[in-house]
């Protein structure tokens, strides 16, 4: 998995890239940040008609943007530069390289001399990760007229005057797109700065895995390629019992649409033997909605015989905790946890300590809220979560649009699939089954949290690209099966 580091280690890291890889500078490097960035544009197919504006600083980030628009003045796009900056001795050596080689067709205005275009592109290359500190009153006024600019703004690496790991707290560019380069800066990733971010894409511009090495991160960034390394194969002689025996408690009466999508979920996630628990007036419910399904109901008998449980959703909260506790006390594996068993443990945290160590708990913010403390911003509200994950020996899936997986070693995976069209009823109950389902296969449960989140968001994206704010979490389910071909996953 990618690292995501901080602000102050992403200068580092390119320095120790140029060493290791052999380029002769680090202009090099600038340069293939501007070639991924180009091809990213053109093939959002803008119009070369368009008018392409690129506002400049004086350090690195301004050196990319010079470089974007030397390459996209050959593809005949009319580009011209807006100087953030007083003089051009103020420029980096880098940024400097690239200002001389702008060709001519590129037009130049002044720091102070520039209008703004009434529509078309601009890209904003003014300040990047090396922000430290307040922002000048200069800057302030160059982000409000960038800010001013009413067509298509794409901010490369970040924002400007957004930090790279901090919440917003001066004026910034509000972006349509943000393009971030080989892993998204924290901030990118926070819901306080959606509005800021626009739609983020992160693009890799070629820096080994032996340049991150000695820079360490709690953060990391799972993406499509860590996913196939995580998931088991099974031969042509394996059975529906290698495929796991799961068991999914929930479904209280009025809510057992939260207990059918999770059974449909697991078994599209590939489980051999799905059993769901439920109240008796119910069953017919189940096995006419899920006939693949087998229900139980009364005590929950004989526990130890599931490869995996999973249990929450719909479930209800009343009379319930007698049974859980229980049940805690009877299965010692790794189960997963969510909705109304959440909603349990905030309400009796002395059975938490029962949880079996390992297990993955799948709170939305309200859940774990209530399970963990309100926080005043999701910076704290993701340290928490560290914290929980850790002091209890959990797994905690806290999920959102860009949903982090905190493992009990302190690490934090921020999952990279996934879309805001998937915020609709039902879409955590799927979760909750895929997870389970890896979990009934024998994978580990830090690996069934990441393939299931993974798959989950993935599903959503496939899913979206017909439905769109139509989606149901049906939808995602029919679209697991999707996921394995896209991954290549037999």
């Amino acid at each position: 998995m990618q690292k995501i580091l901080s602000g102050t280690q992403v200068s580092e890291l390119d320095k120790r890239h140029v060493e290791l890889s052999g380029q002769k500078s680090s202009n090099e490097l600038m340069e293939a940040a501007a070639l991924v960035f180009v091809e990213w544009f053109l093939n959002q197919k803008f119009s070369a008609d368009t008018p392409v504006q690129i506002a400049v600083g004086k350090g690195n980030n301004g050196g990319d943007g010079l470089a974007v628009a030397r390459l996209l003045s050959e593809y005949s796009y009319k580009v011209s530069i807006l100087c953030c900056f007083e003089s051009i001795d103020s420029l980096s050596l880098d940024a400097l390289k690239n200002y001389k080689s702008l060709p001519q067709s590129v037009q130049i205005y002044t720091m102070g001399n520039w209008e703004l275009a009434e529509e078309g592109i601009l890209i904003d290359a003014f300040l990047g990760v090396g922000l430290k500190g307040s922002l000048r009153a200069d800057a302030i006024d160059l982000i409000n007229r960038i800010n001013e600019f009413k067509g298509t703004v794409v901010s490369m690496d970040l924002p400007s005057g957004l930090p790279s790991d901090k919440l917003a707290s001066d004026t910034v560019v509000y972006a349509d797109y943000t393009v971030s380069f080989e892993f998204p800066k924290l901030s990118l990733v926070l819901p306080e700065h959606a509005n800021l971010v626009g739609e983020l894409v992160v693009l890799k511009i070629g820096i080994s895995s032996e340049a991150y090495a000695e820079f360490n991160s709690a953060f990391y960034f799972l993406e499509a390629k860590d996913i196939s390394p995580l998931h088991r194969s099974f031969n042509r002689f394996s059975y529906k019992g290698d495929l796991g025996k799961v068991l999914l408690i929930g479904g209280e009466p009025g809510k057992m649409g939260a207990l059918i999508l999770c059974a449909k979920s697991a078994l599209r996630t590939g489980s051999g033997l799905v059993t769901c628990h439920m109240e008796d007036s119910e069953r017919f419910i189940i096995q006419t909605a899920v006939p693949e399904a087998m229900a139980s109901w009364g005590l929950i008998p004989n526990p130890e015989i599931y490869d995996a449980v999973g249990i929450g959703p719909g479930w209800g909260t009343e009379n319930r905790v007698r049974m859980f506790r229980q049940f805690l006390q009877d299965y010692r594996n790794p189960i997963v946890v969510d909705a109304d068993a959440l909603n349990i443990l905030a309400k009796n945290p002395d059975l938490i300590p029962l949880v079996p160590k390992n297990s993955v708990l799948t709170p939305h913010i309200g859940e774990f809220s209530r399970l963990v403390g309100s926080s005043p911003n999701h910076l704290d509200r993701l340290d928490r979560a560290r914290k929980f994950a850790v002091e209890n020996e959990l797994i905690v899936v806290l999920k959102g649009a860009n949903t982090v997986i905190s493992l009990p070693d302190g690490k934090q995976v921020v999952n990279s699939s996934g879309t805001k069209y998937m915020a609709t009823g039902g879409s955590g109950d799927v979760l909750t089954g895929m997870i389970t389902a890896y979990l009934g296969m024998g994978y580990s449960p830090e690996n069934a949290a990441l393939c299931g989140v993974y798959h989950h968001g993935l599903a959503g994206e496939i899913a979206s690209q017909s439905k769109r704010r139509s989606l149901i979490a049906s939808d995602i389910i029919e679209a697991i099966p999707e996921t394995y071909i896209r991954l290549n996953i037999s």
